[in-house]
């Protein structure tokens, strides 16, 4: 009942409803109002006719009365008497000369002198109520022509009644149609559209997620008039669009794994937020940044290695210990920057600052010194030199189509210099270095050496943790 009340509610309210029912009623009125005016101008007609009748009846029963002495006067005072009837209200008498004789009761309109009058003629009057009427051909005595001034007040009544009647009629029979029409319409048209524009609307809302068909109206509902027609076309149109979404959502899906494919290789390359400040059009970055601490790494006698190694035994080496070092910057928050054959770069403080960048990177390179000591290579150990330098840095990515992530300055100059300048197995880092770590770590001064384009530097080995 609820839900019927709902339909109900929605087919009154709905435009295209209100849209009909206007015209529908609106039209069946106009349609009795053209039959009405006709029957309300006839049934005026028949009531004046009846009146005429009547009037006519009553003058033929005074002229009745045979009378050889009757003169003007005498004719005029037996017409007078004719006021006595409830409809003939006053009167006026004129010669075959239509000169006038005299009047009684209500004094008619005149007689027209020079218009040729009909055997009975109807004069206008200014109200309503009233109508004057001529009788010329009656047998009157000498000629006379007589006119009668009638009242027409009941006619007027009779006539309202009559068009009250008529009207509450056509109201009657424009809702009825009405009614009915809307229901049929509202049944086989207007109901179904009010239906595929919810349809339209669920679907508009849920293109990009799935839809229960079972809630559609127009796929459950099977016709074969041209709003069927309208109905399978949205089929076939839903069918496209889910098609198209499909498509679309599989592209987007390929789409979205490259790019994370892409990325991820990005990332492989570059600093986290510098890959993100290079996706975003920055055409050249460049940071300087004041306090860094560098590492170099590099495998003690790999020239041998290399040469009595095969190219698949080389590469599974080298790809061994570095997946190691990868881990252990990603381990310590340090950011790996590039390798060189078979030396190893990373760097801590950058490109986001780090406080701890000068332990992260010594903590780094004790655990690289003795993950090493697990590879051996036919049975020889394998050792490493690392060396550490702090200062500042400058940071910037290099390439247009194979990106690098790369470090220039004195200090990583110096870095380099640590390392070359290491003995196997040895950590080595300079004075600034030390100074931030001598309180943490253990050392054992090395001494001034030469280093190139430093002249003699102070450098310190690095050998572990204080407990």
């Amino acid at each position: 009942m609820e839900a019927s009340s709902r339909k109900f509610g929605r087919l009154i309210k709905a435009k295209l409803s209100i849209s009909v029912a206007a015209w529908v009623f609106l039209s069946i009125v106009a349609i009795e109002v053209i039959i009405f005016v006709p029957s309300y101008l006839r049934r005026e007609q028949e009531l004046i006719t009846q009146i005429q009748e009547v009037s006519t009846a009553k003058v033929g029963a005074i002229l009745s009365l045979k009378s050889s002495s009757r003169n003007s006067s005498q004719l005029l005072t037996q017409l007078e008497s004719l006021t006595n009837y409830s409809t003939i209200v006053g009167g006026a008498l004129y010669d075959n000369n239509r000169q006038l004789v005299g009047t009684f009761g209500e004094i008619p309109q005149a007689l027209p002198v020079d218009q040729e009058l009909q055997e009975m003629a109807i004069l206008p009057v200014p109200r309503v109520d009233r109508v004057d009427m001529i009788w010329v051909k009656l047998r009157m005595d000498n000629g006379y022509t007589l006119i009668l001034r009638q009242d027409t007040s009941h006619i007027q009544s009779e006539l309202q009644a009559f068009g009250g009647r008529i009207a509450g009629l056509v109201l009657i029979i424009a809702l009825f149609v009405t009614a009915t029409t809307m229901a049929v319409l509202g049944k086989l048209v207007i109901w179904p559209i009010l239906r595929l524009r919810d349809d339209l609307e669920i679907v508009g809302e849920s293109l990009n997620g799935k839809i229960d068909d079972q809630s559609l109206y127009s796929l459950s509902t099977n016709r074969s008039d041209e709003l069927g027609e309208v109905m399978g076309a949205f089929r076939e149109m839903l069918q496209r669009v889910r098609a198209e979404i499909m498509s679309r959502t599989e592209s987007e899906q390929a789409l979205r794994e490259e790019q994370e494919k892409s990325d991820q290789l990005l990332l492989n390359i570059l600093p986290g937020s510098i890959a993100d400040r290079l996706k975003e059009s920055e055409k050249a970055i460049a940071d300087g940044f004041s306090n860094v601490t560098v590492l170099f790494a590099d495998i003690v006698g790999f020239t041998e290695i290399s040469s009595n190694a095969s190219p698949v035994e080389l590469v599974e080496l080298l790809n061994q210990i570095f997946s190691i070092f990868d881990q252990l910057s990603q381990q310590y928050g340090l950011e790996k920057i590039k390798t060189i054959g078979d030396g190893y770069m990373v760097a801590g403080g950058l490109p986001q600052p780090q406080v701890n960048h000068a332990q992260a990177i010594a903590a780094m390179a004790l655990a690289m010194q003795a993950h090493i000591k697990n590879f051996t290579f036919r049975g020889q150990a394998i050792t490493l030199r690392i060396g550490i330098n702090t200062g500042s840095v400058i940071a910037g990515v290099i390439g247009r189509k194979k990106f690098s992530y790369d470090l220039w300055g004195d200090t990583v100059n110096v870095a380099s210099r640590m390392e070359s300048s290491a003995l196997p197995g040895k950590i080595q880092v300079t004075e600034i270095t030390y100074q931030l770590l001598k309180d943490q770590y253990q050392f054992i001064e090395r001494g001034l050496i030469p280093i190139k384009g430093k002249g003699e530097m102070n450098t310190y080995w690095l050998v572990g943790t204080i407990d």
